[in-house]
Protein backbone atom coordinates (compact mmCIF):
# COMPACT_ATOMS: atom_id res chain seq x y z
CA UNK A 1 0.00 0.00 0.00
CA UNK A 2 3.13 2.44 0.99
CA UNK A 3 5.01 1.99 -2.21
CA UNK A 4 1.40 2.10 -4.39
CA UNK A 5 0.60 5.34 -2.59
CA UNK A 6 4.35 6.79 -3.10
CA UNK A 7 4.10 5.98 -6.78
CA UNK A 8 1.06 7.61 -7.47
CA UNK A 9 2.02 10.66 -5.45
CA UNK A 10 4.98 11.20 -7.77
CA UNK A 11 3.24 10.70 -11.00
CA UNK A 12 1.01 12.95 -9.92
CA UNK A 13 3.51 15.41 -8.88
CA UNK A 14 5.33 15.21 -12.18
CA UNK A 15 1.78 15.67 -13.79
CA UNK A 16 1.49 19.53 -11.86
CA UNK A 17 5.63 19.89 -12.41
CA UNK A 18 5.46 19.64 -15.99
CA UNK A 19 2.81 21.32 -17.21
CA UNK A 20 2.58 21.97 -20.77
CA UNK A 21 -0.04 24.87 -21.62
CA UNK A 22 -1.91 23.79 -25.31
CA UNK A 23 -2.17 27.52 -25.84
CA UNK A 24 -0.26 30.38 -24.52
CA UNK A 25 -1.08 34.08 -24.14
CA UNK A 26 1.20 36.71 -23.62
CA UNK A 27 -0.03 40.01 -21.60
CA UNK A 28 3.25 41.55 -20.91
CA UNK A 29 3.19 45.31 -21.09
CA UNK A 30 -0.63 45.48 -20.99
CA UNK A 31 -2.69 46.74 -18.38
CA UNK A 32 -6.12 46.69 -16.26
CA UNK A 33 -8.49 45.73 -17.83
CA UNK A 34 -6.50 44.29 -21.58
CA UNK A 35 -5.31 40.96 -19.11
CA UNK A 36 -8.72 39.75 -18.32
CA UNK A 37 -10.23 40.74 -21.58
CA UNK A 38 -7.34 38.92 -23.84
CA UNK A 39 -8.07 35.91 -21.59
CA UNK A 40 -11.45 35.42 -21.59
CA UNK A 41 -11.46 35.89 -25.82
CA UNK A 42 -8.65 32.88 -26.01
CA UNK A 43 -10.93 31.49 -22.63
CA UNK A 44 -13.85 31.42 -25.58
CA UNK A 45 -12.15 30.11 -28.57
CA UNK A 46 -10.68 27.03 -26.73
CA UNK A 47 -12.02 23.68 -26.79
CA UNK A 48 -13.06 21.59 -23.04
CA UNK A 49 -9.86 20.39 -21.75
CA UNK A 50 -7.26 22.63 -23.70
CA UNK A 51 -4.99 25.01 -21.09
CA UNK A 52 -3.76 28.17 -21.50
CA UNK A 53 -0.84 29.62 -20.11
CA UNK A 54 -0.96 33.34 -19.34
CA UNK A 55 1.85 35.59 -18.66
CA UNK A 56 1.38 39.22 -17.65
CA UNK A 57 3.62 41.80 -15.52
CA UNK A 58 0.16 43.98 -14.39
CA UNK A 59 0.23 43.56 -10.82
CA UNK A 60 -3.69 43.23 -10.77
CA UNK A 61 -3.49 40.41 -13.32
CA UNK A 62 -2.89 37.42 -10.98
CA UNK A 63 -6.07 38.29 -8.68
CA UNK A 64 -8.40 39.10 -12.05
CA UNK A 65 -7.30 36.43 -13.85
CA UNK A 66 -7.93 33.90 -10.99
CA UNK A 67 -11.58 35.38 -10.38
CA UNK A 68 -12.18 35.22 -13.78
CA UNK A 69 -11.19 31.43 -13.91
CA UNK A 70 -13.19 30.77 -11.33
CA UNK A 71 -16.52 33.00 -12.22
CA UNK A 72 -16.28 30.89 -15.58
CA UNK A 73 -16.00 27.76 -13.99
CA UNK A 74 -12.65 26.62 -15.31
CA UNK A 75 -9.76 25.09 -13.40
CA UNK A 76 -6.37 27.65 -12.00
CA UNK A 77 -3.78 24.91 -12.33
CA UNK A 78 -0.58 26.59 -11.55
CA UNK A 79 -0.35 30.81 -10.29
CA UNK A 80 2.52 31.92 -9.33
CA UNK A 81 4.20 34.67 -9.57
CA UNK A 82 8.39 35.79 -10.26
CA UNK A 83 10.14 39.11 -10.55
CA UNK A 84 7.02 40.49 -11.19
CA UNK A 85 5.52 38.40 -14.07
CA UNK A 86 2.50 36.33 -13.16
CA UNK A 87 2.45 32.39 -15.12
CA UNK A 88 -1.18 31.83 -14.54
CA UNK A 89 -2.03 28.10 -16.08
CA UNK A 90 -5.90 27.58 -16.76
CA UNK A 91 -7.63 24.57 -17.69
CA UNK A 92 -11.13 25.29 -19.42
CA UNK A 93 -13.72 22.80 -17.88
CA UNK A 94 -16.93 24.55 -19.44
Amino acid sequence: MCKTFIVYFFLNLCEVIFIKADKSLDCLGLFCPEPVFNTRLQLDEMKVGETLEVTADDPAAKSDIENLAKNLGDQVLESKQEDGVTRIIIKKLK
